[in-house]
């Protein structure tokens, strides 16, 4: 009896250290859509008022939650009963970011003429600001629906192999992580500028530290925010890259002779360029039509 105990104990604890050892390499591997995720939501979550600023990123993580909730059940039952599908959702996913990606350095590139946006400047009923904040809240939801599948493939791509046990406490983990990681972090984001102000009013001083530092505070802001977008971009080439790399054979040992992340970003982006190009291509032939 003592030695069933111990050797069923003995079974949990290496579950329990593949679990974490696989958990590792899942988190390497979504790192880079993780990054994107987070530029993405830090964008999306910035421009309320101070006040609703937390209750609209609560409202989205919320939503992401439930994203995930509905993913991952589907995911397990593709992995046990088609595994095949995971691949073709994690190439299908891939093309997407390549595509994503390439459009944001075109657009970069050659910015189109956006046709300037009004400010709303009269005063809003609280009906209509609710119905601004939950069209906005929509939207990250949708968007986060798009990234949370991405992030649940590829973490379910490097458990393949393993057994199902191990593949839901993994992906689980990493699901549960990115949402409780990125938004935590988003919500930091958002309110540099609120502690920026807060340190501010802390001090009378001209030159005081509280009021240097809450002015890098609210100066560094755009610029965060800005700056995750490019790493995101980046990110996106290489995780589409490296999608493409480890899951199309003739693609294995292309370029060997070049370092692997210099190869993943370059095919990350000829394919995104190709597909931009098709997708272009076919919105033209229906504004003809």
């Amino acid at each position: 009896m003592a030695s069933g105990l111990f050797a069923l104990l003995d079974d949990i604890a290496a579950i329990m250290d593949d679990v974490a050892v696989m958990s590792k390499v899942a988190a390497k591997k979504t790192a880079g859509i993780l990054g994107d995720d987070l530029a993405v939501n830090a964008e999306k979550a910035s421009g309320f008022i101070s006040s609703r600023e937390i209750p609209v990123l609560w409202a989205i993580t919320k939503g992401s939650m439930f994203n995930k909730i509905i993913i991952l059940p589907i995911a397990f039952l593709l992995s046990a009963f088609l595994p095949l599908a995971i691949i073709i959702i994690l190439v299908l996913g891939g093309l997407y970011l390549a595509y994503e990606g390439a459009e944001k350095i075109y657009e970069y590139l050659f910015p189109h003429q956006h046709v300037n946006k009004i400010a709303i400047t009269q005063n809003l009923t609280e009906a209509e600001v609710l119905n601004i904040e939950k069209d906005k809240i929509k939207s990250a939801i949708v968007t986060d629906f798009i990234l949370s599948v991405e992030i649940i493939i590829i973490a379910l791509g490097t458990v393949l192999e393993k057994p199902i046990a191990t593949q839901i406490a993994v992906v689980s983990l990493i699901a549960i992580l990115a949402t409780v990681g990125v938004y935590g972090i988003v919500a930091l984001i958002v309110r540099m500028d609120e502690m920026g102000l807060k340190l501010i009013a802390m001090s009378d001083k001209k030159n005081s530290l509280s009021k240097t530092i809450g002015n890098i505070l609210i100066q560094a802001l755009p610029k965060v925010i800005k700056s995750l977008s490019v790493i995101g971009t980046i990110a996106l080439l290489l995780v589409a890259g490296g999608i493409f790399v480890h899951n199309l054979p003739f693609l294995h040992h292309f370029a060997t002779q070049f370092p692997a992340i210099l190869v993943e970003f370059c095919i990350g982006l000829v394919i995104g360029l190709i597909a931009l190009g098709l997708v272009n291509l076919v919105k033209k032939l229906f504004k003809k039509h």
